[in-house]
């Protein structure tokens, strides 16, 4: 079942590492629908449900790479 999470972020400083990380996420396998919004500092996700935890798993790592600072709440 497709299920779609929406997770707060914090401290996304720049519009362009938000475009980053939605592009890279949206390469993850099992990720149906993506996005980073800067303004709102939200990540929606749209997946498999029973993928959903590696997935996030890989979107931490991808957030840290592109913004250390940037956590995902979640």
């Amino acid at each position: 079942m497709t299920v779609k999470k929406v997770y707060r972020l914090q401290d996304l400083d720049c519009a362009n590492c938000a475009a980053k990380m939605e592009r890279a996420i949206a390469k993850i396998d099992g990720v149906k629908a993506v996005s980073v919004a800067f303004m709102t500092q939200r990540l929606s996700i749209e997946a498999e449900e029973s993928e959903m935890d590696s997935i996030m798993e890989k979107a931490v790592k991808i957030c840290k790479k592109v913004e250390p600072d940037c956590k995902i709440i979640l």
